[in-house]
């Protein structure tokens, strides 16, 4: 059996972040882990500019209410469920989430939760584990998967390394610079192709 495991947005849905920064103006929050690796740095940043600026979930929210999936992402996404069995492997927060997985036909999603202040400011974050998206992947090596991973960024890379194999979606160049073992792809048909030359099985 094969298991795809998908990061989420970059892949199948724009940065909410940067959508947030746009909307917002705050050039800050424009920050992903496309520049900041380090995943607890990037999100304490946020949640001290979210502070400064009194903005919280609610805010947020509205803003991911107004988004859709990248073009074509629907479709990729179908065309992989009828061959994979797929995850969607995310650094974002089920609070964040539901709307895109509503419009994305609810695929399984595996990300963090946020603490939400009563006055609807946020508050702190909880992620599942250290490094969630390798330990998913180690996890369903145990469930004897053979993994096919695909990410945009650098907290996917430990993903695309554990897996059986890696594919790098629309990357920024430092991130295809940093890590050129993998394959690089930017648009969905190209992607579909990505996925057959990985696979095991004639598709």
């Amino acid at each position: 059996m094969e298991m795809a495991c998908l990061d989420l947005e970059g892949v199948l849905i724009p940065e909410i972040w940067i959508n947030f920064a746009e909307r917002t103006g705050i050039d800050e929050l424009k920050a992903t882990t496309r520049d900041i690796p380090d995943y607890d740095v990037l999100m304490r940043q946020r949640l001290q500019i979210l502070r400064r600026h009194k903005l919280g979930l609610g805010d947020i929210q509205a803003v991911i209410a107004g988004m859709s999936p990248l073009e074509g992402a629907r479709e990729f996404l179908d065309w992989l469920r009828e061959r994979f069995q797929v995850v969607i492997l995310s650094d974002t927060f089920y609070e964040f989430a539901a709307p895109m997985m509503r419009q994305l036909g609810h695929p399984t999603l595996l990300c963090h939760k946020l603490a939400i202040a009563d006055n609807g400011m946020v508050e702190d974050y909880h992620i599942r584990q250290k490094d969630p998206k390798r330990q998913a992947v180690k996890a369903f090596h145990d469930l004897n998967f053979r993994v096919i991973a695909a990410g945009d960024s650098y907290n996917d890379t430990s993903m695309l390394a554990e897996a059986d194999r890696g594919i790098l979606f629309r990357p920024p160049q430092n991130v295809i610079d940093e890590f050129p073992q993998f394959p690089v792809v930017t648009d969905y048909a190209a992607f579909r192709d990505a996925f057959r030359e990985a696979s095991n099985r004639t598709l």
